[in-house]
């Protein structure tokens, strides 16, 4: 068993006690035996400590001190991280399968030229029932660049050494630090999407990032594309607008 990689998982957390357990739960329950599960909380004053202390005798490591947010939760739990390949699950997420993590590492062994792997990944509600799924497809750096970004964060698995060259996450970045990092991996080596397999639960509730920030993650995202030299006529600054435009617009319909 000593000679399959260690796979750190590091789970960021701040009041999400509704949903920590789960998440908790379907990374101690993976049938890849090598794990080191870190959580790093933020300080919660919600009943999350219960929940961690509960399962603090199966952690690699845990802390709850104040933090600078999730990216900074996420950088500090990868600094402690002893294994050949990383992986973040948030707090209010789970893996949809047992065997996530044993298919991704299989994937990485067979495919030595590949930096990361990721799989599809469904929406789930706060209940935890499935209500849409995420389109994931094949996502290479020039499309990344193009502002195609068809990668559910929950199903990401990336080989620690590209953490190490490439590393940390940028704390400027609210919500979009995973989509700067894959741009990043990208450009040195190849990612690649394994249709057909779902990794990951990606819960949608009233207070999610994804609900309350989007307009900000948009905006962050097009930070990495001028960065990188981008052109103000690629497709993710299309997006942007479009997106600006029709939200508006789809809000006053409802109120109609």
């Amino acid at each position: 068993m000593l000679s399959l990689p260690l796979v750190t998982i590091v789970t960021p957390s701040f009041n999400q006690a509704d949903f920590l357990e789960a998440a908790i739960q379907s990374v101690l329950g993976q049938t890849y035996p090598r794990i080191e599960y870190i959580i790093m909380d933020g300080g919660s004053t919600d009943g999350s400590l219960d929940v961690i202390q509960k399962y603090a005798g199966k952690l690699g490591y845990w802390e709850s001190t104040k933090d600078k947010g999730q990216t900074d939760a996420i950088n500090k739990g990868f600094n402690r991280a002893g294994g050949d390949i990383l992986a973040w699950l948030n707090s209010d997420d789970t893996y949809a399968t047992p065997q996530a993590v044993a298919d991704a590492v299989n994937f990485l062994l067979a495919n030595p030229h590949v930096a990361m792997v990721y799989a599809d990944c469904n929406f789930i509600d706060e209940e935890g029932r499935t209500i849409g799924r995420f389109a994931s497809r094949q996502t290479d750096y020039a499309k990344l660049r193009r502002g195609y970004v068809h990668i559910p964060q929950q199903t990401m698995f990336f080989r620690a050494r590209y953490w190490k060259e490439l590393g940390p996450l940028d704390p400027s970045f609210y919500f979009a630090m995973d989509y700067d990092l894959w741009v990043r991996i990208a450009k040195h080596a190849p990612i690649k999407y394994l249709p057909g397999r779902t990794w990951a639960n990606f819960r949608i509730h009233t207070s999610s990032k994804t609900n309350v920030n989007d307009g900000r993650g948009w905006k962050e995202m097009l930070r990495v594309h001028y960065r990188n030299g981008g052109s103000v006529f690629a497709p993710i600054v299309a997006k942007y607008y479009l997106r600006k435009l029709i939200g508006p617009l789809w809000k006053w319909r409802i109120r109609k």
